[in-house]
């Protein structure tokens, strides 16, 4: 009577040929999370071809302070180009390096940068104030304007972006929306549209692979 209580209570082991089923799929699946991690690593350190050279510039921040591009050799920066009386995507875009920002607190080779495409609107004291409005520290992002024919000069022929004015209404001014990319030598390496997906984060990763690549000693231009 015992005996056959246990076998009708015991489980019924499982065919040899399920268990080398099991054990082969396990295999697939750990071989494809392997590769997948190789393929996310490779993409982390990726280096990514120039996609030009900032030009020399000589501009002035909301501290009423030059910065020229050789301040910011040996810099990985983003730039964004703005104006503080922009009806459309201005207020946006900088609410996201305001993100960015707030995740940079610690990082000493960092910096944002807005240009101001209204420079005759623009000037130091307008984009001081606009800037607290995004809690800005200007020790990291740094609102710039300058003359306006050297504006838009380096807007367009520097950074290779678009932009039309019209002084008499803010509101028929084109811009460009476009978040660049700049390591540590002063060269372009990325572009980013405001309306990516998860941008704050992929603008946070490229930050990040640069600061990861080797340093070679900038060259500051001749005088």
């Amino acid at each position: 009577m015992s005996d056959s209580f246990q076998e009708q209570g015991s489980p019924r082991p499982m065919p040899i040929m399920v268990w080398v089923i099991a054990f082969l799929v396990a295999i697939v699946l750990i071989a494809g999370a392997s590769r997948l991690f190789r393929v996310s690593e490779r993409h982390d350190y990726e280096l990514t071809p120039a996609l030009g050279t900032v030009p020399e510039f000589h501009f002035t921040t909301q501290e009423g302070k030059p910065l020229t591009r050789d301040d910011l050799l040996g810099k990985v920066w983003v730039i964004d180009f703005f104006f503080t009386r922009c009806p459309g995507p201005c207020p946006m875009m900088n609410s996201k390096l305001a993100e960015i920002s707030k995740e940079l607190k610690k990082a000493k080779d960092v910096r944002l940068v807005s240009l101001s495409i209204d420079p005759e609107h623009d000037t130091p004291e307008v984009l001081k104030e606009y800037a607290s409005r995004f809690n800005a520290d200007p020790n990291r992002w740094i609102f710039l304007t300058g003359p306006k024919d050297q504006v838009d000069t380096f807007t367009t022929k520097g950074m290779f972006q678009a932009l039309s004015t019209d002084p008499s209404n803010p509101a028929n001014t084109v811009h460009s929306t476009r978040f660049l990319v700049i390591d540590r030598e002063g060269k372009i390496r990325i572009f980013r549209k405001l309306d990516e997906p998860e941008l704050v984060q992929k603008l946070l990763m490229d930050i990040g692979n640069l600061l990861r690549e080797p340093i070679n000693k900038p060259t500051p231009s001749a005088p």
